[in-house]
């Protein structure tokens, strides 16, 4: 009886150590991120590593851990080098970055550097079995919530496991190449993010489209073009990457709908020149954040957000114009749109809802499509069609905004982009 009670004392003092939000989501790790967080090269966990030997269906490698003991287990994260590469050479940069931020990492050589893309699948599952089973780290690894990540034909063998083990929870391909056969990914039923290079001409855009418009619409999806680089992006510590691949991984592996708010929108698009997603990205269980996931956390609702129509894709959110907060517009409410992206059949839209000089308790905008247009989906909104008619209502959290406060929505459409005249109504 007296052990019984002073184990139970000991997991009371556990629970009251916890931040309250854990008490939501077990799963959750690290304080409340923000947009310089996310953007760092290091999160809060110290970490550590070990050398894993060859003969374990894999070419050895090395685990990267946080040292912490205190949080229970992490998610656990497997990468892959591409063909002929060494991830000593080109990927070992993200394993600590990684490990820092809540996550236990194993990144694996190859049996052989050019291996095939099944191959380097096949691997990556081998890999998180030693990791959950045999490894010396294995009592911090949750078996439950685990991830695969690899560049090129890397990224290949991501999408070669992802579709043989549909229980991993995130699949990320850096430039990924296409996995034996040339097949879709019609059966995916993990979370999967695509990071490309804009001046990629191995796996180019036109490739990753054809491959990327397979994965069905119940599957979440991004799809993240950073400006200016090459095929070997990932081969380079890069910050741009790690600040959307962290949240893809925070979301999906730990439930962590903290970071809904840097990819529902693009919370900083410096250096990004393509966006696509199934925007919002609530995981099993969760329900989605009670405030609007266009403001940041260092933002309050009543700013504007960071990027206007006049600036370009690479332009820091430091140095939008809403350091200035303009005056709040006459009437209930205004409704201006911003262009995000496109892509050849399809565009991304931005509309930010502002306040006039009195509080609202609901808005509705409204405006009409142009020809051949389609809107595929909306988030921060509830939509509606009628032929070319277009509804967008408040979602049940961003309604209210006091005077000058603002929200914002964002959709997915088919055909050309155009900029439409939109109405804004409150309620």
């Amino acid at each position: 009886m007296a052990a019984a009670v002073a184990v139970i004392g000991l997991f009371s003092a556990a629970i009251a150590t916890r931040p309250a939000s854990a008490a939501d989501n077990p799963y959750q790790r690290g304080p409340n991120p923000t947009v310089a967080s996310v953007a760092a090269t290091r999160g809060t966990f110290a970490t550590a590593q070990t050398s894993v030997p060859a003969g374990n269906g894999f070419g050895g490698g090395v685990i990267y851990y946080p040292t912490d003991t205190s949080q229970g287990t992490f998610g656990g994260v497997a990468i892959v080098p591409g063909y002929s590469a060494l991830f000593a050479n080109e990927e070992a940069w993200m394993g600590p970055w990684l490990a820092s931020f809540g996550f236990v990492v194993i990144g694996i050589e190859t049996n052989s550097r050019t291996d095939s893309a099944d191959a380097r699948g096949t691997q990556l599952l081998a890999a998180l079995d030693y990791l959950t089973q045999r490894s010396s780290v294995r009592d911090r690894v949750d078996p439950n919530r685990l991830s695969v990540v690899g560049h090129s034909a890397g990224g290949a063998g991501v999408l070669s496991a992802i579709l043989r083990r549909p229980t991993l929870k995130a699949g990320v391909g850096l430039a990924p190449g296409s996995p034996v056969g040339d097949y879709g990914l019609s059966n995916d039923r993990v979370p999967t993010m695509f990071i490309s290079g804009q001046r990629d001409t191995t796996v180019t855009q036109s490739y990753l489209n054809g491959l990327y418009t397979t994965i069905p619409a119940s599957t979440p999806s991004a799809w993240v073009e950073i400006t200016g680089v090459d095929h070997l992006f990932a081969t380079r510590a890069n910050t741009t990457e790690m600040r959307v691949l962290i949240p893809w991984l925070k979301i999906w592996v730990d439930n962590d709908t903290r970071y809904t708010q840097f990819l529902c929108p693009l919370a900083d698009s410096s250096n990004i020149s393509m966006y696509r997603n199934k925007c919002p990205y609530v995981p099993p269980g969760q329900s989605s954040p009670s405030a609007s996931p266009s403001a940041s956390p260092s933002q309050s609702p009543s700013q504007s957000p960071s990027q206007s129509p006049s600036q370009s894709p690479s332009q820091s959110p430091s140095q939008s114009p809403h350091t200035s907060p303009s005056p709040p517009p006459p009437g209930a409410c205004v409704a201006e749109y911003q262009p995000q992206n496109s892509w050849p059949g399809g565009y991304q839209a931005l509309v930010t809802v502002k306040a006039g000089s009195s509080a609202i308790n609901g808005w509705t905008v409204r405006w009409t499509l142009g020809s051949g247009q389609t809107i595929t989906q909306a988030w921060n909104g509830t939509l509606s069609t009628s032929g070319s008619s277009v509804t967008v209502r408040n979602a049940s959290y961003n309604g209210s905004l006091p005077a000058g406060g603002s929200a914002a929505f964002g959709f997915l459409a088919t055909g050309t982009p155009s900029t439409p005249t939109l109405t804004c109504t409150s309620p």
